[in-house]
């Protein structure tokens, strides 16, 4: 074992730094969670579903459709660092400057208020999408493949736990303090946590690039054309991609859980609460996930989650015909989605990085990322289709969209050489 490679193993420095960023990430994603917090908020600020489907299909389709215009760049660059810079302090910035927007609201806020915090929250979403390509590609050349679940399961332990105390505080907040001075600090807090993740992460360094990862092969376009390739002849490929797209269509109802929770009952007391269960549910999971991922392989993690997946949206669908408005149950079914969600986040980075080229890792994250982006917009489908038909309508379709996606990631076994 090389001197550098040592240190990237689990009882290396690079390893526990790099977990340590995405753990101070996880934290301060957690105060601006965009199914509890930012969905309660935008809710309250516009009365709207759109909006509140918009705010969530913002924050995915911001993180993924920069990647196609900086995986072109870093893939040519020597260091791909400072694409991490940028992306991880400029969305630390557009979270304290929406913490300033919402201390000087005033109850009740005018309209303005809230298209300003949409506003600001899509420029936050789209400054994010550049840290994925550079982040995928340090870790990717950092940590051996056989360490890597377990970093991203340490990472969301220790964010895990970090964000249950956001969780408390978050509750003290709403319990105390007027409702936009408690969501300002709320983004306050997540702005210094990102802070800390990003002088973290880049305190661990970036290895060499090889040359030939970084030789020139044509213009934009050739790059493009090259994804496309991509696409059209790597059957692995196109069939994890379709699965995300069908994981979007799952998910899409997720920034609507807390509408349902409010039809039922729930008030603004409740929302730290859940935001607590779905951080625990991510904390407790963390070691089942890490381990089958390194011992069992990442398709079989995400083939796990997959299996589970049906289950909340389900139990939701039923919640709503029956009328339950119990908090204890939306607590257990929130935990159960955050374990689920940060099972498929680590089989999902896990994968992608087995199925990358080393020496194409930034142009194949950038290609995959940039051709899931349209599954980003599908919130926002929800929203229509809560507005057009029902809730329930819209849990019943999560359903068929997570039961589908299993049956796809089953397939995927059969060109899986991870």
């Amino acid at each position: 074992m090389t001197p550098a490679e040592a240190k990237a193993t689990p009882s290396g420095p690079v390893f526990w730094k790099i977990a340590g960023a995405g753990a101070a990430f996880q934290a301060g994603a957690a105060a601006v969670d965009s199914a509890t917090i930012v969905a309660s908020l935008v809710h309250h600020l516009t009365g709207s579903v759109f909006a509140v489907g918009a705010a969530s299909a913002v924050l995915r389709l911001g993180w993924l459709l920069p990647q196609l215009i900086v995986g072109f760049l870093a893939q040519r660059a020597k260091r791909r660092m400072p694409y991490y810079a940028v992306g991880a302090f400029g969305r630390a910035a557009c979270l304290a400057i929406i913490a300033v927007l919402l201390a000087f609201a005033g109850e009740p806020a005018e309209a303005w208020v809230g298209a300003a915090f949409l506003a600001c929250w899509t420029v936050y979403a789209f400054v994010s999408g550049i840290v994925a390509v550079p982040y995928n590609d340090i870790v990717g050349r950092s940590i051996p493949s056989h360490a890597r679940s377990r970093l991203l399961a340490w990472r969301f332990f220790g964010g895990g736990l970090l964000a249950l105390g956001v969780a408390v505080m978050i509750h003290r907040l709403l319990a105390s303090a007027p409702l936009y001075t408690a969501y300002a600090l709320a983004f306050a807090l997540a702005s210094a946590l990102m802070v800390a993740s990003s002088c973290s992460f880049i305190s661990a360094g970036e290895p060499k690039v090889p040359i030939s990862a970084t030789e020139p092969s044509g213009g934009f376009g050739a790059f493009i054309g090259q994804g496309l390739r991509v696409f059209a002849g790597d059957r692995r490929f196109r069939l994890f991609l379709i699965t995300q797209w069908l994981g979007g269509a799952a998910l899409m109802a997720m920034p609507f859980y807390i509408v349902a929770g409010t039809r039922l009952g729930l008030g603004f007391e409740h929302v730290a609460l859940l935001l607590g269960a779905q951080t625990a549910g991510s904390l407790a999971s963390n070691a089942l996930w890490g381990r089958i991922g390194d011992h069992h392989g990442k398709l079989r993690l995400l083939q796990t989650v997959g299996l589970l997946r049906p289950v909340p949206a389900a139990a939701m669908f039923f919640m709503l015909l029956t009328g339950v408005d119990q908090p204890a149950a939306f607590a257990v079914l929130f935990f159960l989605l955050g374990a689920l969600v940060n099972g498929s986040t680590i089989g999902y980075l896990g994968y992608l990085m087995e199925i990358s080229p080393d020496d194409r890792r930034p142009a194949y994250s950038a290609y995959f990322n940039a051709l899931a982006s349209p599954a980003a917009l599908l919130p926002l489908v929800g929203a229509g289709i809560v507005a057009a038909l029902s809730l329930e309508t819209l849990f019943a379709i999560a359903v068929v969209a997570a039961v589908v996606q299993f049956g796809l990631l089953r397939r995927l076994a059969k060109w899986d050489t991870t």
